[in-house]
């Protein structure tokens, strides 16, 4: 490696041409970088005394991908964002000239030949800077002038509008001296002996993070040959980037790969981690057999699949758009690993069309359940991740029934009467899924659908605090509390595209008027029309009636018990330790330790059981998160879940990593009669929450 401190112009006015290598990612700066640049080049210009102003470095490969001219292209390894961003700032400051034209090299034609085109060249070997896909005929487009093509790169074309408006009101002199100003540090790798990658993943100082996906993209195809990086990134990256779409592509390519190792992994990723697991996973396929253009190509058919489920791109069966539309609104990016594998063997002939559409309802009916019961989601990350594992494909819908229902408590799928139970008295105004549920509950079983859209939520009973007397008649002598526990909920809330005109009206004016509800053709305003005083009991009347229709909509799975009995699997024997086998815990001082704790660890959550061993008592909700160990006056605890992640205050926990011990843990700490059981509990806490997040945010 070789580094020397360069100035950017004579940097670019030395260089016969630079060249992205397609396994680049696409120019990804924004604004704020834009302005930041900017900025600098102000500065630089504005001070008096010619001071240099640093920007960052340029790392290149002579002789790259093929030489465009006796003297070798330099292949960019890092800096092309910045390059090219210095580029669109010259070529807006060449347009900003007009009739008073900057002296010296930074006349306009000057500019442009130095540092964007040798018009003595012809073809692609006269531009400066030759960037991957959309990226580069949009540059050129704008370096010469023409037409923009179709599909443009939309980041290059605003980067280059805002420079042309931000130099509409600058001091062009100024401008200019800080371009002569800015430096570089010049770094040139040698080919064979500089590892590229490793200097690619460390240096990233672009001003814009570079993304997992990104990392993952030059991890795959750097160190190829040049045929075989064209070969891949032709026959399946590019195509993946166009099926996202530019800005889809740039925001959601991330999330994608981390649902992809999730589904042929089962494991979850953290966010930041995505790429190291990436590595992982790509080494585990090469030991298997598998080489790097079969990881691609399976990395594309997923993004395929990707894209129509969780971007609504590319699928044209209508059911099936209608069915991943409904999966997506109520934001359950955690069942994608699950639903992509299975959409997957849907396309893949081992799921026909319709089991597949009941898989995906079913996945739906789930989430919902278990947003109206308010059940926390942290659990749907680790429950799809491995939802597949062991399904009994010849038999997939059974098996996808039967596995929800087996679900242990805290992941269960809500029953019909619990469900039907909640919904009628939840809040589903002032939730995210408002229009969801609405939208579902109107269209379910029509094939003519309704838009929806078009329509507005309408409380029946109005939101307005200042009710009339009508409507405090209406409701009774204890309108004040039927009004706080009935406005939001099922009974009262439906669809009119006449909100304005019904108003706040009384009821039977609304339910009457041309526009009311005794007209409308809307199956959720049914029956309105035969109702005579809107009070109390016809709110839950309502209720009661949509609620029986929600479990039409959002159906559990339903199994003859002989069918369901031939997917269960044997369970483990119980274990043949009882309390009985533990004195200590029986009697004695550690005795009422022992009680205390136990029933306030029982007490975090229903799906907690209580296992005795030989020589310990251990507490799981579906993996082991906390043992016990009764000594004579204490109780040592381990803690399952890594030493650096408990937050210990008050320096209780010991280290065990590696360490012989009984049961499992890397946490322990000793508990006795004088423990603060409150911090104690607090520590035992962050053990099952450990087991129950979803890692869906580090």
């Amino acid at each position: 490696m070789k580094a020397k401190e360069s100035r950017l112009l004579d940097f670019l006015r030395a260089s016969n041409q630079f060249v992205i290598p397609i396994y680049q990612r696409p120019y990804r700066w924004e604004e704020a970088q834009c302005h930041k640049l900017w900025d600098d080049v102000l500065r630089a210009g504005r001070n008096k005394d010619g001071i240099a102003h640093f920007v960052g470095s340029v790392v290149y490969i002579q002789d790259g991908l093929y030489n465009v001219s006796d003297q070798p292209a330099l292949l960019v390894i890092d800096g092309q964002q910045r390059l090219t961003t210095f580029m669109l700032l010259i070529e807006a400051l060449a347009r900003a000239q007009g009739g008073s034209p900057l002296s010296g090299d930074f006349e306009a034609r000057k500019l442009r030949h130095y540092y964007l085109k040798d018009t003595l060249q012809d073809g692609e070997r006269a531009y400066k800077m030759l960037l991957s896909a959309a990226d580069r005929v949009t540059l050129q487009a704008i370096v010469d002038g023409a037409d923009l093509p179709a599909g443009h790169s939309i980041r290059i074309v605003q980067n280059f509008e805002l420079f042309r408006k931000l130099l509409q009101g600058a001091d062009l002199e100024v401008v200019a001296r800080g371009l002569a100003s800015i430096l570089i540090v010049d770094i040139s790798l040698e080919r064979g002996h500089d590892n590229p990658q490793l200097i690619f993943e460390s240096l990233n100082s672009t001003g814009k993070a570079l993304g997992q996906a990104d990392l993952i993209r030059n991890y795959v195809l750097m160190g190829l040959k040049p045929a075989l990086q064209d070969k891949l990134y032709r026959e399946h990256w590019r195509p993946m980037e166009v099926e996202f779409g530019q800005e889809a592509y740039a925001t959601q390519f991330d999330g994608f790969m981390r649902h992809y190792l999730t589904m042929r992994t089962g494991d979850i990723a953290k966010v930041e981690e995505v790429y190291e697991a990436f590595k992982e996973h790509a080494k585990a396929e090469e030991a298997a057999g598998r080489d790097v253009a079969a990881v691609v190509a399976d990395i594309h058919r997923a993004a395929g699949l990707y894209c129509r489920l969780a971007l609504g791109r590319g699928e044209d069966d209508k059911t099936l758009v209608d069915a991943f539309k409904d999966v997506r609104e109520l934001k359950a990016e955690a069942t994608f690993p699950f639903l992509m594998e299975a959409y997957g063997d849907h396309r893949a002939g081992l799921l026909d069309k319709k089991d597949f559409v009941a898989v995906v309802r079913l996945v739906e009916a789930y989430v919902f359940r278990r947003a109206i019961l308010a059940i926390p989601t942290n659990s749907h990350s680790r429950t799809f991740a491995t939802f597949s594992r062991g399904l009994d494909k010849t038999r997939y819908l059974g098996a996808v029934s039967a596995r929800f229902l087996g679900l242990p408590s805290y992941r269960r799928f809500p029953s019909d009467e619990e469900f039907e139970a909640a919904i009628q008295v939840r809040d589903l105004y002032n939730t995210r899924n408002r229009s969801f549920w609405l939208r579902r509950m109107e269209n379910h079983g029509r094939k003519e659908r309704v838009a929806v859209e078009e329509y507005t939520i309408e409380h029946i009973l109005p939101q307005n605090e200042n009710l009339s007397q009508a409507w405090k008649d209406e409701l009774g002598p204890d309108w004040e509390s039927v009004r706080a526990a009935r406005l939001h909920t099922l009974g009262n809330l439906t669809l009119t595209a006449y909100n304005s005109e019904l108003s706040d009206h009384p009821f039977a004016a609304k339910r009457d008027a041309e526009c009311g509800f005794k007209h409308s053709p809307l199956h959720l305003n049914a029956g309105l029309g035969q109702v005579e005083k809107w009070d109390e009991a016809a709110i839950q009347a309502r209720a009661q009636r949509l609620a029986k229709r929600s479990v039409e909509v959002w159906r559990a799975p339903a199994m003859d018990p002989a069918d369901l009995a031939s997917f269960q699997v044997a369970s483990e024997p119980k274990s043949e330790w009882t309390l009985a086998d533990h004195p200590r815990l029986s009697s004695g001082p550690v005795a009422a330790l022992y009680q205390e704790l136990r029933g306030q660890v029982m007490a975090l959550n229903q799906a907690i059981t209580e296992e005795f061993k030989k020589h310990y008592v251990v507490y799981r909700a579906e993996t082991l998160f906390l043992t016990m160990v009764p000594f004579a006056t204490i109780l040592k605890i381990y803690l399952n879940m890594p030493f650096a992640e408990i937050q210990d205050t008050r320096g209780l926990c010991r280290d065990v990593t590696n360490l012989g011990h009984w049961s499992s843990g890397d946490v322990e700490f000793e508990v006795d009669a004088h423990s603060d059981m409150a911090y104690v509990m607090a520590l035992i806490g962050q053990a099952f929450e450990w087991q129950m997040e979803d890692a869906e945010v580090s």
